[in-house]
This record gives C-alpha cells, structure tokens and sequence, in this order.
C-alpha cells in the first residue's frame, strides 16, 4: 500500500469576516522558496502557489463560510473545511501533517502527526498555508467589490483598526461572523 504524506493548514482563523479555509498539500518534489504564507510578500504567494498547483501531488482547499462557522463553532467548522480539503483521499491511505498542537481532522484520519510551528518548518505544510492564503486573500479582495466600505481587501476580515471603523459606520455585511467579537456585540446594539 502507498501512503500519501499530506501537510495541512488553515487560514483565516481569527478573522472576523470571511471564510475560514484550510489547505492540504502532498509534495512529490521539494519546491524552493516554501515558507509560512504569512512571511511571504504577496508576490512571492502567488508566485509559490501557482508552482505548487503545477508541481504538488495533491492539493485541496476546504471552505466554510463566515455564516456556516458561525452555526457550527470554529472547532467543528476546522473539522468541516478540513474534511472538505481532504475528500478525494483515501484516509487509510493518508499521512496527515498537521500544523498546531490540536487535531481537528476528522476522526477517519487515523495517522496524524500534529507539528507546532509546522508552516515554518515542514514544507508540505507551508504549502498548504500558501494555497489556502492566496484562495483566501483573493476571496476577501474580490468580495471588497462587492462591499467595498469594509476594506475586505486591505485587511482581508482581520479586526483592524480601519475594519472596526468600518464595521462601525456601516453595520455588518452577510460576511461577518456574527458569533465573533466585536460583530455579535455591534448586533446587539
């Protein structure tokens, strides 16, 4: 039996707008240059993430919406966006690398090795950081079009300074997570 070595990371999780994603990558080659996506210019994001759709044994992002964590918690909704990154694989068949010291695989993944700090120093890791980033990134900066007084695509749903003015001013858009502070505090307003 062949075993599939799978990094995995999410993104967006303490956003306060938008999807929360994770990504999963198998590497069937080194690709120079993978880093955490969250020290990489967004240039180099790009760049990277276009090689490792062309170059990657695998990859899948998982998404749930900002309306879906906000039903399930962000523990279950991590388990669901990760489940959905992982559904083409087979889980006995699957090593999974996870980044972070809790395991929100769904309980058929059996074989996890959880690695803190792992987007900095397991490449198939930070690959998975990289796709989820720039697909997360390229949502938020495309939803900016549609709502653009929130900044969607300078601050990307992160609570800024800038995003809470905004919040403030223009009340909450069908992207907010409507059980994350500040957003539930300004509904019940």
């Amino acid at each position: 039996m062949s075993l599939m070595i799978v990094g995995i990371d999410e993104v967006g999780r303490g956003c306060i707008a938008g999807p929360l994603v994770v990504g999963a990558v198998a590497l069937d080659k080194p690709i120079s240059g993978l880093r955490d996506s969250k020290v990489l210019t967004s240039i180099k994001r790009l760049a990277l993430a276009q090689h490792i759709y062309n170059e990657a044994l695998f990859f899948g992002l998982g998404w749930v919406s900002a309306t879906e964590l906000d039903q399930l918690g962000l523990t279950k909704a991590h388990t669901l966006a990760s489940e959905r990154a992982l559904a083409s694989l087979e889980p006995s068949k699957t090593i999974c690398m996870l980044d972070g010291n809790f395991n929100y695989l769904p309980k058929k993944f059996h074989s996890v090795e959880l690695i803190i700090h792992g987007d900095a120093i397991e490449p198939a890791i930070s690959a998975a950081s990289i796709i989820a980033k720039v697909a997360r990134d390229n949502f938020m900066i495309n939803l900016a079009k549609e709502y653009p007084d929130y900044g969607f695509n300078r601050h990307v749903g992160y609570g800024t300074s800038a995003h809470l003015e905004a919040l403030n001013k223009y009340g909450v858009s069908p992207y907010h997570r409507k059980s994350f502070e500040p957003v539930k505090s300004i509904l019940k307003v």
